[in-house]
């Protein structure tokens, strides 16, 4: 058996969260190294943006799109967290979420954007999986 097998769904949703929370930050670690490359300027620090190097850009947007992300990922998994939900599909969508989310940003961040789709696609998809099994479950 396996860790994740041996983890409560809910457990699993709640770990998901805090695990999706810490992917939204993940690519200001390259922003942070392109602020400091370009010269980061404390007192008027979004005009730096345009000095950024291209990889630096990318990695804010794919920043950016992240806490956009995050907000419905939370309210998804909460749902399934509430309606109690106890499948392995669940954990595997919010497992896929995870992954789907870890994968957009690093290839939106090394600019390959046909996969970088792809992985916004299946994460969308997680996302709908957990809201449509939660409000399946209560209706």
């Amino acid at each position: 058996m396996s860790f994740l097998e041996q983890l409560p769904v809910s457990t699993t949703l709640l770990y998901a969260i805090a695990g999706a929370a810490i992917l939204v930050y993940l690519p200001f670690l390259v922003v942070a190294y392109g602020r400091l490359s370009a010269g980061y300027d404390m007192s008027a620090p979004r005009a730096t943006f345009d000095k950024l190097p291209a990889v630096a850009q990318r990695a804010t947007w794919a920043h950016q799109n992240s806490f956009e992300s995050f907000v419905l990922f939370a309210a998804a998994a909460l749902m399934a967290y509430v309606t109690e939900l106890n499948s392995t599909l669940v954990v595997g969508a919010a497992i896929a979420y995870l992954a789907a989310r870890f994968f957009y940003s690093v290839f939106y961040i090394v600019s390959v954007p046909l996969l970088r789709s792809l992985m916004f696609l299946v994460g969308s998809a997680s996302i709908a999986t957990l809201m449509v099994m939660s409000l399946l479950k209560v209706s």
